[in-house]
């Protein structure tokens, strides 16, 4: 996914499985509203869940195949995009979020 850039909002998450190892992708705060630095990373201070919870539903959705995954960590919502970079763009547009880029 390091060719591919997805803006989702701060409490999604996006992960990558590859032979039963779960990869947690970089991402870079565009907007920063709280008066405080936080660690975006830190699921328990922030949404009050660990990351080997989200690791084991995540695995519970779909077996721990290899391919991306998105979490909504507000919501405790998990999804299984596919294996390519972009269908987490194509999973984000369905679930509402996003855009398409328009054409010039």
């Amino acid at each position: 996914m390091s060719d591919t850039t997805v803006l989702v909002p701060d409490y999604y998450r996006v992960l990558e499985c590859r032979s039963g190892e779960w990869f947690l992708k970089k991402t870079k705060v565009l907007l920063r509203n709280l008066p405080i630095d936080v660690d975006f990373d830190d699921f328990e201070l922030l949404y009050g869940i660990s990351r080997e919870k989200v690791a084991v539903e995540l695995f519970r959705i779909n077996g721990g195949r290899d391919g991306y995954y998105l979490v909504n960590l507000r919501k405790k919502q998990y999804y299984y995009c596919g294996t390519e970079a972009d269908e987490v763009k194509t999973k984000l547009r369905s679930l509402g979020i996003g855009r398409d880029e328009p054409n010039y």
